[in-house]
This record gives structure tokens, C-alpha cells and sequence, in this order.
């Protein structure tokens, strides 16, 4: 039994307590958290006391309510899956966006007509209500369970000079790289990863426990002149994935000799 002596409301007195058992071990990594019942007993306070300071925990993130079965420790080791970011291009002139994972198509692709926002608007080097297509997909590992959103924007100017993406908005993105090359672009890319939470839509289509962060990444197709062509965008729980990155060491510029 443990007696509460802390400064503070005493829900997050038991808080801090029940924290500091699950970060010491003593409730480990996807164990069912002792009843109400025990709680109150083993702190000695208000069954709406116990509640209120597992729901503070829920919100951190510690903690998983399962309905009809209880309150478990949320495991805090690595993600069940790791994305490498990466392209690769094979000696036929063929693209491969082979980041480990093999993807599968949860839904069939949404395809529609859009417009550039304050955020979609500067990577592609666009005013706001620029026309674009936009393909949204909805994609499911199956080894680990892990889902992802993916969604590709295609500014109109692009795809005008790109006749076949104009016809296929959907055309996948290791394809539509092969289009643009075609066309005569000498491709690299550009990428920026951000964190948040996710909005309802997000939540429900990743089926994301409670307090469960998102990161997006931004993926930007530079062709000719450095000009952006496409951004892509991919949404993944950081419960369930990581990114990893190969980096390579750039060649510093040649320093010019004073005069």
C-alpha cells in the first residue's frame, strides 16, 4: 500500500505515482493495470480519484483503455516497423520506391481536382488556389498491421506536359517519376518530416490509440531548373513505424582564391 504525500490535486499525486511504477517496471509493457478497485486500495483514495488520474495517464500516452477488458501499459520499445525513405533507380531507367515495406492497397486510390492552401501552396512554389489533381490512398502493411495515408498532389501545369499523368492522376508515384524523366527532367528530391496530432479523420483510418502522435512527411519532385513537379505526402502513426534515411556526404564547393 502507498500512502500519497505530494504537493498538487491528488488525482495527479496517484498519476505520478502509478507513472512512476509503470517507468520503473514494476507494471510492464502491455500488462493489464491493477483494477479500480486495487488502485484505490493501494493508494487509499476515491474510486473518481483513480479515474481521473488514468485518464491524465491515458492522455500521456502511457496508458491503453481497451473496452471490456481494462487499462494496460502502452509498450514503449521500438515501432513495429521501419520506412526507409528512399528512391532507387534501376539500369533500364526504371523507378523503385523501395522502403522495406511491402504496402498493400487498403482502399481503392481517390482521385480528384484540388487547389494549393498556405501549406501545400510553397513547396510546390505555387500562389494559393493553384490548380492541382490530387490522389489520395490508403495503405496497409500486412506483416505488421501498420496502416499509412499517402497522397499525391499534381499541380495542372504538370501534368498538362506529362500528357499520360494527365489521363492517370492515380498513376503511382515510382511510375509518374519514369513520366517525368521521359519527359526529359533530371529528378531529385526533397523531403521534410514534421510531427502532430491527428485529426478525427486521421485517428480513424490509422486506428491510432489515444494520445498517439502522426508524422508526416513532405516529399517534393524537383525537375528542370530545380522546379517543383508533384508533393507527395505520407501520414504514419509514430506508434507503429519509423523513418530511416541514407545519408551521403556532400562534395564541398570549390573555395575561390582571393585576389
Amino acid at each position: 500500500m502507498t500512502e500519497i504525500q505530494r504537493p498538487g490535486a491528488l488525482y495527479q499525486q496517484v498519476a505520478a505515482a502509478i507513472r512512476e511504477a509503470i517507468l520503473s517496471g514494476e507494471f510492464e509493457p502491455e500488462a493489464p493495470l491493477p483494477s479500480e478497485s486495487q488502485l484505490m486500495e493501494r493508494y487509499r483514495v476515491s474510486r473518481p480519484t483513480v479515474r481521473n488520474a488514468v485518464a491524465a495517464l491515458r492522455a500521456e500516452g502511457l496508458i491503453d483503455v481497451r473496452h471490456g477488458k481494462g487499462s494496460f501499459v502502452r509498450p514503449a520499445g521500438r515501432p513495429a516497423l521501419t520506412i526507409e525513405r528512399r528512391i532507387s533507380r534501376t539500369t533500364s531507367g526504371r523507378f523503385t520506391t523501395n522502403d522495406g515495406t511491402q504496402w498493400d492497397e487498403a482502399e481503392k486510390p481517390v482521385v480528384y481536382r484540388s487547389h494549393t492552401t498556405k501549406v501545400t501552396g510553397p513547396p510546390l512554389e505555387l500562389a494559393i488556389e493553384e490548380a492541382l489533381f490530387g490522389c489520395d490512398r490508403l495503405l496497409t502493411d500486412p506483416a505488421t498491421g501498420t496502416r499509412a495515408m499517402h497522397r499525391t498532389l499534381i499541380p495542372f501545369e504538370t501534368a498538362e506536359a506529362v500528357p499520360d499523368l494527365a489521363d492517370a492522376p492515380d498513376t503511382p508515384p515510382d511510375a509518374i517519376y519514369a513520366l517525368l524523366a521521359k519527359a526529359g527532367h533530371k529528378l531529385w528530391w526533397s523531403e521534410t518530416v514534421r510531427a502532430s496530432m491527428p485529426l478525427p479523420d486521421e485517428r480513424a483510418a490509422l486506428r491510432l490509440p489515444d494520445a498517439t502522435p502522426v508524422l508526416h512527411t513532405a516529399r517534393v519532385t524537383h525537375g528542370t531548373d530545380d522546379r517543383p513537379l508533384i508533393l507527395e505526402g505520407l501520414r504514419v502513426g509514430a506508434d507503429r513505424a519509423e523513418l530511416a534515411y541514407r545519408i551521403t556526404a556532400d562534395k564541398e564547393p570549390a573555395r575561390r582564391a582571393r585576389a
